[in-house]
C-alpha cells in the first residue's frame, strides 16, 4: 500500500478518535457514554495497528510520529485510572524511593560532577591557600579562617557560616534542576563549580589549622543537603536529556513524559533540605564533638541512601 493511498483509508478513522479523546476531556471516557465507549476502544485498537504498520511501511515520514502521538492520548483515555489518589505519606514511603532509584546514572554523574572537583581543589587549596582563597566567596572566607581570628562555634561569625552554607545549598538544589533541564551540561558545570568552592573551602581550613570547627559547623547537615542537590540535579538531567536523545519517541513527548517523574522527585527531596534546616538550627550550633557531628551527618545521609537501596528496588 502506497503512503498516499494509507492515508486516504484511514484519515477518516484517525480524525474520529481524535474527537472522542477530546470529547473524553484526555482522561474521562464516561462522557462518551455506553456507545462511545465502545467505538473509542474500536478507534483506538484500529489506530494501534496503523501506527504499527506505519513504523513498518514509512519509518522516516511524518505520519508515525502524528500516530504515536494520537495512539498515546487515547491510551491516556481508554486506559484512565480513576480509584483514589495516594497519600502524600504513600508517596514519601513508597514511590519517592522508587523515583530516585530511577533516576540511575543521572545520580552517578551528578556525584562524580560534584565531588571530583571538591576533591581536586580541597588538595590545591591545602598545598597553596593563597591562590585558592581568590576563588572562594567573600561570605565563605570567614568559616575557613585561622582559629586565632575567634571565629569558634559560639561566635555570631560561625553561625552565619553554616546558615550561609544551607542557604546557599537549598538554591543549588533548585537551581541545578533548572540547569539540569537544559540539555543536562549546564547541571554538571553548576555542580562542579559548587564541588570546587566546597573543596577550596575545606582545603583552606585544612591549610589554616581550623578544618575541625568547619567539620563541626557544616557535617551534621552538609552531607544530606549535599545529597539533596545531587538528587534534584539528576533529575533535571534525565529531563534535559530527552532534548538530546528523546528515543523512539517524539521529543516533546519524551520530555513530558520524563518531567512529571522529575517534579515529584524534587517535590519529595524539600522535606529532607526542612530536616537539614532543623539540624542547621539546632545541631551545628550546639558545640557538639566532632565524632557526634559526623555521625549524625554521616548517618542522615546513609539512612537516605539505604532507604533508596531498599525501598527503591521493591
Amino acid at each position: 500500500m502506497t503512503l498516499s493511498r494509507f492515508l486516504e483509508t484511514r484519515e477518516r478513522s484517525w480524525r474520529r478518535l481524535e474527537e472522542l479523546v477530546r470529547a473524553a476531556g484526555g482522561s474521562e471516557p464516561e462522557r462518551l457514554g455506553a456507545d462511545g465507549v465502545l467505538e473509542l476502544g474500536a478507534a483506538y485498537r484500529a489506530a494501534s495497528a496503523d501506527l504499527a504498520y506505519a513504523r513498518r511501511a514509512f519509518p522516516g515520514d511524518p505520519v508515525a510520529a502524528r500516530l504515536e502521538d494520537l495512539v498515546g492520548r487515547g491510551r491516556a483515555v481508554v486506559y484512565a485510572h480513576r480509584g483514589a489518589r495516594p497519600s502524600p505519606w504513600a508517596f514519601l514511603a513508597r514511590d519517592y524511593w522508587r523515583l530516585v532509584h530511577g533516576l540511575g546514572r543521572w545520580l552517578g554523574i551528578g556525584a562524580a560532577a560534584l565531588l571530583l572537583p571538591a576533591l581536586v581543589v580541597g588538595i590545591w587549596a591545602a598545598l597553596d591557600p593563597t591562590v585558592a582563597a581568590t576563588i572562594v566567596p567573600d561570605s565563605f572566607i570567614d568559616g575557613a579562617a585561622p582559629p586565632d581570628l575567634d571565629r569558634g562555634l559560639s561566635s555570631p561569625e560561625s553561625a552565619a557560616f553554616s546558615s550561609q552554607l544551607f542557604t546557599n545549598n537549598i538554591r543549588v538544589t533548585f537551581m541545578g534542576f533548572v540547569a539540569g533541564v537544559g540539555f543536562a551540561l549546564p547541571a554538571v558545570l553548576l555542580l562542579a563549580y559548587n564541588g570546587a568552592i566546597l573543596g577550596a573551602v575545606l582545603g583552606l581550613a585544612a591549610a589554616n589549622g581550623n578544618l575541625g570547627n568547619v567539620v563541626r559547623m557544616v557535617t551534621a547537615h552538609g552531607v544530606l543537603e549535599l545529597t539533596c542537590i545531587v538528587v534534584a540535579t539528576a533529575a533535571g538531567m534525565a529531563v534535559g536529556w530527552r532534548l538530546v536523545d528523546p528515543g523512539e519517541r517524539p521529543r516533546r513527548r519524551a520530555v513530558r513524559d520524563a518531567a512529571r517523574p522529575a517534579v515529584l522527585v524534587v517535590a519529595g527531596t524539600a522535606p529532607f533540605l526542612v530536616l537539614c534546616g532543623v539540624v542547621e538550627g539546632f545541631v551545628s550550633p550546639a558545640g557538639w564533638p566532632a565524632v557526634a557531628v559526623v555521625a549524625l551527618g554521616l548517618g542522615l545521609a546513609g539512612a537516605y541512601w539505604a532507604l533508596v537501596a531498599r525501598r527503591g528496588r521493591s
